[in-house]
């Protein structure tokens, strides 16, 4: 099973969007929600140099943006 975990704001309808898809495709994910945890939002400008979200990291490999192709991808690597 991979590991994912989504950064978010409870603003972002990418974000929203990016939960759907993982639900419908019944994969599990950790959810950190960057507007009020700094240390989440320090950890996701570390890892993909963005500040934008979503942030997807599916084992390491990281997303920025909704993408169901590169989520897709990443979830069969």
């Amino acid at each position: 099973m991979k590991k994912v975990i989504i950064y978010t704001t409870s603003w972002c309808p990418f974000c929203e969007a990016t939960k759907e898809f993982l639900k419908k495709k019944g994969v599990e994910f950790e959810e950190k929600n960057v507007e009020n945890d700094i240390q989440a939002r320090e950890e996701m400008i570390e890892k993909s140099g963005q500040l934008g979200v979503p942030v997807i990291d599916i084992d390491g490999k990281i997303i920025v943006g909704y993408s169901p192709e590169e989520i897709e991808e990443a979830l069969k690597e």
